[in-house]
């Protein structure tokens, strides 16, 4: 339900490119985009599940970790460099923290924003897991 993958990273005196395909390296068509910029570094994000969207999320500049729940297992995933994408699938609960102060995520969505497809409760979001 969630992987960290390596984006392709090309190296030369002119800098680095850093890119991705829909449907090669990002395994799905993209719908919607969005960037969450100057949070403060105490903020903490997310904190839902979404019951159909897929979404990887690049941290484009700076750092932030995001927690991964699957209703069994909470682990961190630590976000720092632009050629590492986190892909969530399926109701896989997400916190984000500890954005450092430059911190530039990207979020990529395969589906158009639908309030109905989000769970905001973690006790709803185990109770789904666990049913």
């Amino acid at each position: 339900d969630y992987r960290l993958i390596s984006l392709k990273n090309l190296i030369d005196e002119r800098g680095q490119l850093i890119f991705g395909e829909t449907l090669r390296d990002i395994p799905f068509e993209i719908k919607r985009f969005y960037c969450i910029v100057d949070a403060p570094i105490d903020s903490k994000r997310g904190f839902h599940a979404h019951i159909n969207l897929k979404q990887c999320l690049i941290c484009l500049k700076g750092a932030c970790d995001i927690i991964i729940d699957d209703g069994k297992i909470r682990r961190t995933v630590s976000l720092a460099k632009p050629s590492d994408a986190l892909i969530i699938e399926g109701e896989i609960w997400r916190e984000l923290h500890n954005f450092s102060f430059d911190c530039v995520l990207l979020v990529l969505a395969d589906e158009y924003y639908d309030p109905d497809d989000y769970i905001h409760d973690h006790s709803d979001f185990l109770r789904r897991k666990n049913a």
